[in-house]
């Protein structure tokens, strides 16, 4: 048997005046989900449970099988998993956004998307900048993918880590427009310390080399980092342990990737996946049917619909939704009905980031489930309105690979 899960990141929305009344979802031209929806068996679940942010990283640990209120420590760790990055019992794990600050808003939480090399060389500095000013400093930067990246703090002992994590951090694409102040104001030490370095890194890179240029060039300046979602490296079971069966995963982002490695699972990695808007399709596609044979389960994750969500640019999101299914669901389920008598196929985001909100809600996601073996019910298009009159039931999305391994749904 054969499951692969096709993930779009973001991709069920509410429905927008510019598309006449109509979600991307149903708008877009998409026939293969469609038919999917229509053969296949086709109901609502949610991968976020009420306690936790709605975020990717919840969402995603849980359509990989691992139930969050056993894994979950915090975001930056599992971005950190994917990064080589050698952690102790001590250490606590930020994920770190390259932002613009403006005024004392947050302005930007991606700063125009910058580049990997220009935030590589901005962290590198920051962590140069800190060292000679405050030696023996506890923190360090690790540059990652454009303006997704990781700091780590060493502390000395299991309460001071303890303090470092009570505090709750919000996410910079919740925020967007508003005052940074409002969000910073922990009143306990670690809590101090980390706004102190958010604020040391803003006078630091305000006038950086690497800002100036892109100021010049009509871009926004990456002048300050984003410490959020931390927490010490958790201890993931090992996939192939937990389900009895060899993983996969496909995708662009470090976080994804991170969840992959500490789980056991292999990460394939894609030649032009770039996780935005010009991520290469037709190769993640490619790479998807090229691996089928040597996985019992294959994910395949996209993020550009989310990223098209936060942009709040619904042709882009359209956009990403079609390549989507011309390029990935087309393909792959061609070569699983050529190659494969037994088999499931799974479309499904792992949450909605609808552009009216620009970022992630916790709504109910739509999710179709098709099996060679024939099985529908009465759902005749790939949409949030018409999945959510399909047969499944709904449970914790943590629960698909069970569910699709004992047919219970």
């Amino acid at each position: 048997m054969k499951y692969v899960i096709i993930i779009g990141d973001g991709m069920c929305d509410y429905p927008l005046k510019e598309l006449d009344g109509k979600t991307p979802l149903e708008y877009a031209n998409i026939p293969n989900m469609d038919r999917l929806a229509k053969e296949g068996r086709c109901g609502l679940t949610n991968n976020v449970f009420e306690k936790y942010a709605p975020g990717s990283d919840v969402a995603n640990m849980s359509i990989f099988g691992f139930n969050p209120d056993k894994y979950y420590t915090g975001r930056g760790p599992l971005e950190a998993g994917n990064m080589g990055i050698n952690t102790t019992s001590n250490d606590v794990i930020f994920r770190c956004n390259t932002i613009t600050e403006k005024d004392g808003h947050l302005d930007d939480f991606n700063a125009n998307h910058i580049t990997s090399e220009e935030a590589s060389i901005l962290l590198n500095d920051l962590n140069k900048h800190f060292e000679e000013k405050y030696p023996g400093f506890k923190g360090k930067f690790y540059p990652g993918v454009s303006y997704r990246h990781v700091f780590v703090y060493s502390c000395e002992d299991a309460d001071e880590v303890k303090d470092m994590t009570s505090f709750d951090t919000v996410a910079p694409h919740d925020i967007v427009g508003e005052e940074i102040d409002k969000y910073t104001n922990w009143d306990n030490v670690s809590g101090e310390k980390i706004k102190s370095i958010m604020l040391e890194s803003k006078e630091f890179l305000e006038n950086h080399e690497v800002n100036k240029k892109r100021i010049e060039n009509g871009l926004k300046p990456a002048n300050m980092v984003w410490l959020w979602s931390q927490g010490v490296t958790p201890k993931l079971d090992n996939f192939t342990d937990l389900y009895h069966l060899k993983a996969a995963v496909i995708t662009a982002v470090d976080l994804l990737k991170g969840i992959a490695h500490l789980g056991g699972m292999d990460i394939i990695n894609v030649p032009g996946a770039t996780g935005y808007f010009d991520t290469d399709y037709a190769a993640k596609g490619k790479y998807a049917v090229d691996n089928l044979k040597n996985y019992d389960v294959l994910y395949v994750h996209i993020e550009a619909p989310d990223e098209a969500g936060h942009a709040q640019n619904v042709k882009e999101k359209v956009k990403a939704i079609e390549s989507i299914d011309k390029y990935i669901v087309g393909p792959v389920w061609k070569a699983l009905e050529e190659n494969y008598d037994d088999y499931k196929l799974v479309v499904l985001p792992d949450h909605p980031t609808p552009i009216p909100v620009g970022t992630h809600t916790r709504d109910d996601i739509p999710q179709v489930i098709y099996s060679s073996n024939g099985e529908a019910d009465d759902v005749d298009s790939y949409s949030e309105a018409k999945i959510s009159k399909g047969s499944i039931k709904k449970e914790p999305g943590y629960k698909l690979i069970s569910r699709l391994i004992n047919n219970d749904y």
